[in-house]
């Protein structure tokens, strides 16, 4: 498993500036028309960190941060995927995401009395020609080869 990345929960304001960017992202594109993919395509190169060709995400997607999301070509995410992005989540060409997935490399403390403080988070990989069913959840450190 990779190493973690380390964070404070409340306190950092360049983090909470990043969650600020990316949250306005994230409305900007759960409220675009339906129809208007150019600009829900616009939002997400804006948002995500790189994306391929035939990027197609349905509505009501969130995440945490965007700029740790790396998509290839022909990515497509169903209604309600979420993706908390507190590390890198990188996904191959040709990938499928049934709606209600998701990806989430973020964790806590397991000690009550340290868990509101900090978190850590495992980056999360996914291979190429890879289909997600619907409600599946993945963890942080999970890497899934090509052609699940």
């Amino acid at each position: 498993m990779d190493k973690a990345t380390s964070f404070i929960m409340r306190g950092d304001e360049k983090l909470e500036q990043d969650f600020r960017r990316s949250w306005k992202l994230v409305q900007k594109f759960n409220t675009a028309d339906y129809d208007d993919n150019e600009r829900k395509k616009s939002i997400l190169l804006e948002l995500f960190g790189s994306a391929g060709e035939g990027i197609s995400i349905q509505h009501n997607f969130h995440c945490d941060l965007g700029y740790n999301i790396h998509v290839g070509k022909n990515f497509h995410a169903g209604y309600n995927c979420t993706i908390l992005d507190m590390a890198e989540v990188r996904i191959g060409d040709n990938c499928i995401i049934a709606p209600n997935v998701g990806i989430y490399t973020a964790g806590h403390n397991i000690s009550p009395v340290d868990r509101h403080k900090t978190g850590h988070a495992y980056p999360i990989t996914i291979g190429n020609n890879v289909w997600i069913g619907g409600h599946v959840v993945i963890l942080g450190g999970v890497t899934l080869g090509d052609n699940q």
